[in-house]
């Protein structure tokens, strides 16, 4: 049971249509936006989404979901849960 509700409450999509419309949901809060940077604290950690032109169409409080347009360039999670490999890709290659 308690690890039903922790799937729940970890369900999470990004959509992102021709580098323009980006679709997020599982949002809690939009922590800071501009034109070129958007950090959002969504049920997986924060994101931050940058760009050019950015804007925030809709954030709907109900369904936590939040709807931006602009020149999307990058989407990235800022957590530790993914492990750092040591050394750049070459360094995989070389041992």
């Amino acid at each position: 049971m308690g690890e039903e509700k922790k799937s729940d409450r970890e369900h999470q999509n990004i959509i992102l249509k021709d580098r323009r419309k980006l679709l997020i949901t599982g949002v809690h809060n939009v922590e800071s936006f501009n034109e070129e940077s958007i950090v959002v604290d969504t049920q997986l950690g924060l994101v931050v989404v940058r760009g050019i032109d950015m804007h925030i169409n809709k954030l709907d409080v109900e369904s936590a979901a939040l709807d931006v347009e602009g020149e999307i360039g990058l989407i990235e999670y800022l957590d530790n849960t993914v492990p750092q490999r040591k050394g750049g890709f070459f360094s995989g290659l070389f041992k």
